[in-house]
Parts: C-alpha cells; structure tokens; sequence
C-alpha cells in the first residue's frame, strides 16, 4: 500500500512510532493474542490472521476536563491489519473518527456498533472526511451474532448508566473465550452469560473516584466513570471467568487506579481463578 497520504489530513502523532501496528501485523498466534492499547482499546488476532480491534482510541481527551496520561501508542493512519472495529458506546475514547477512520479507510474493515455510535460516525462525517464508505457501518442490538473470518461475536447487555446505548461483546475463536464490557458495572444478566459461556477473559473497566470538571459548567464533580475493585471482581465471579484484565486505570487524569490492588480482592472468590494485570502495549496469549 503506498505510503501517501493527504496532507490535509489530521495526523495523530504516536509516541512510539509503527512498531506496535507492525509488530501485531507480524504475529502468527497459535490460538488468540490480545494486545492493550490504553484506555479500553485491544486488538485480538486469531490464528487464521483475523484482526479486531475494539475501542482503540487515540486521542488526547479534552483538557483540563480529561487529560490523557499514557503515551499515544500507534498513529491509524499506520494500522492496514484490520478486519474489523468494534465500538462500546458513543463516549468519544470509545467511537472517534480521528482514531478509528483512518483504520477503516486504510485497511477496508467493517465498523461494528449500536445506534447512538454510529450516529457518531454521522456527527463526525466519517464518510465525508475519510476514505470511508456507508456499507463498512454496521448497526448491531443486544442479541445479534455476526462473524468476523475465525472470530464469532455476539452482542450482550451491559450496565454503564453514563451511556446511552452501551453493548458488549464475546468473542470466540475456537475453544477461547472473550467478554469486553466497555465501561459496564455489574447487573444480573451476568450470572446468565456465566451459565451460557466459558469465559477465558473478562475484560473490565476499573478507575476510582476524581474530581473531573463538568462538561457544560467546567466545575469540578465526583465522578465515578468504572468499577471499582468490588465492582470489578462482582463482574468477574458473575461471568464466571477464568481470567480478569482490568482496563482504562491508566488513562485519565484523577481517575487512574492502581489494578495490583485487586489480587487481594480476587483471592476471596472463585472466579475470576487469575488476575492479568497489562500495560499499554503488552500482549496476552491465550
């Protein structure tokens, strides 16, 4: 692909250059690999070389109201190894048209979302400022199921009351299993995907409690945004999961948490059985 590009197109300066898109690129797992990104963005290959990416997110939030606090690990405009972008919800670090369109125009995934996401993609103009096109968007609901080349997805139920639309996902390839919440809180409906799956990996949102300017007044409130270490762990015994990785700790300014807390909270239970404490950048194998 060549390397040219529009010069008047935003670019999301990376801190660390193109290894983390060209070293995912170059992996051949043997059954599923999973990589952070920060915040809550992952990327899971499989070993047929399928890529989903979900969430990735790049920005630099909105200072002095949210203010990012990890490096900015890859520019999109570098990502080609994509088959498809999985979205949350419609909070900006999780659907971001600087982020997540260059993806799609560079490498033709399809973008997978509820409604209010997707309206995003309208208010963004995806299609107008990128090379994107309207049969990549795809609108999926609580209960659908698609597959993306060895991967198959389902849409589940979450509870982030700061959301309009939130979902969730499981992923599975082959005899693995992978739950990402977005930035759910615990509800009952878990006990019931805990019965209906064998979740290797729950991914949970995790922070704590900050002071973060309003949006319209810009006056500081608590804020509570993820779960926090009871919350996490609830999650994680109600899904059943083998393994717990917290994620977005890392990213806000006020919110950041500190996730080896949460060995002395899993030890009581039995699930999750093993707590995976990553960093931005890191891969999991599973």
């Amino acid at each position: 692909m060549s390397d040219e590009r529009d010069p008047s197109d935003p670019r999301i300066a990376s801190d660390w250059g193109e290894w983390l898109p060209r070293t995912i690129e170059a992996a051949e797992p043997d059954g599923l690999a999973v990589w952070y990104l920060g915040c809550n963005g992952f990327v899971l290959k499989a070993s047929d070389d399928t890529s989903v990416w979900i969430d990735p997110y790049v920005g630099l939030g909105d200072p002095p109201r949210t203010v990012r606090m990890i490096p900015v690990p890859f520019d999109p405009h570098d990502v080609y190894d994509a088959d498809a972008v999985l979205a949350t919800h419609e909070h900006t670090d999780h659907t971001h048209g600087p982020s997540q369109a260059p993806i799609l125009a560079n490498s033709g995934a399809d973008f997978y979302a509820a409604d209010d996401s997707l309206s995003v993609t309208d208010e963004e103009a995806w299609t107008d400022g990128w090379d994107v096109t309207d049969d990549q968007l795809h609108e999926v609901a609580e209960g659908d199921s698609f597959a993306v080349g060895g991967v198959e997805v389902d849409v589940v139920r979450v509870n982030d009351p700061d959301a309009t639309h939130p979902v969730g996902y499981v992923l599975r390839h082959g005899d693995v299993t992978v739950f990402h919440g977005g930035d759910t809180k615990p509800r009952d409906g878990f006990d019931d995907l805990g019965e209906s799956y064998d979740i290797d990996l729950a991914v949970v949102a995790f922070g704590s409690v900050g002071r973060v300017p309003d949006k319209r007044t810009r006056e500081p409130e608590r804020t509570r945004w993820y779960c926090d270490e009871n919350q996490a762990v609830e999650v994680a015994e109600a899904l059943r999961a083998d393994r717990l990785l917290p994620s977005h700790w890392d990213m806000w300014k006020g919110l950041t948490a500190d996730p080896t807390a949460l060995h002395e909270h899993v030890r009581g239970f039995e699930y999750p059985r093993r707590l995976d404490v990553v960093e931005i950048g890191d891969r999991l194998d599973l």
